[in-house]
C-alpha cells in the first residue's frame, strides 16, 4: 500500500542523507535493468548525481529517464534503506551546474570546470519513496 508521506516521516527519511553518500542507481538499457554504484548528493533539498557525459547511464537516461536508487544505511546494530524512484533530468542551466560543482567535494578530481564538456549534472525528481526503518521488518511506500 502506498501512502502520502507525512512531514514527520519525510523529515525522518531525509535525515538519513548526508551531503554525499554511495547509493545504487538503476536505469534501463532496452529491456534490461542496469544497476551501478554512484555518489548521490543531497544538496539544496534535492538529489543530484555528478557524472561523465559519455557514461552509459547518460545514454540510457536520454532514452528512458526513469530511475531508482537504493541507499543502505545502519543505525546502531540495525540496517535500513531508502529507495527512491522517479526520473533523472540532465541539467543544462550553466548557473546551476556551476553552483553544484562548487559544492561537490570531489569535483576537481574528475572535471576541470563546470564548463567541462565531460561534466554532466543529473537532478533526480523523486516521486515515490520506500523506507525501511532500521530494526523494522516491513518497508513502507510513500508518494511525495
Amino acid at each position: 500500500m502506498i501512502s502520502m508521506i507525512s512531514d514527520d516521516i519525510k523529515k525522518e527519511v531525509w535525515n538519513n542523507f548526508e551531503k554525499f553518500q554511495p547509493v545504487y542507481l538503476a536505469t534501463t538499457d532496452g529491456e534490461k535493468p542496469k544497476v551501478r554504484p554512484v555518489t548521490l548528493a543531497y544538496l539544496n533539498s534535492k538529489f543530484w548525481i555528478f557524472t561523465g557525459t559519455n557514461d552509459a547511464k547518460i545514454k540510457q537516461i536520454k532514452t528512458n529517464p526513469k530511475i531508482e536508487f537504493c541507499f543502505l544505511f545502519k543505525k546502531g546494530e540495525n540496517s535500513g534503506y531508502v529507495r527512491g524512484n522517479g526520473i533523472a533530468i540532465i541539467t543544462q542551466d550553466p548557473k546551476i551546474k556551476e553552483q553544484m560543482a562548487n559544492k561537490c567535494t570531489y569535483f576537481n578530481q574528475y572535471w576541470e570546470s563546470s564548463d567541462d564538456p565531460n561534466y554532466t549534472l543529473l537532478e533526480l525528481e523523486i516521486d515515490e519513496i520506500e523506507y525501511l526503518k532500521p530494526g523494522e521488518i516491513l518497508a513502507q511506500k510513500y508518494k511525495l
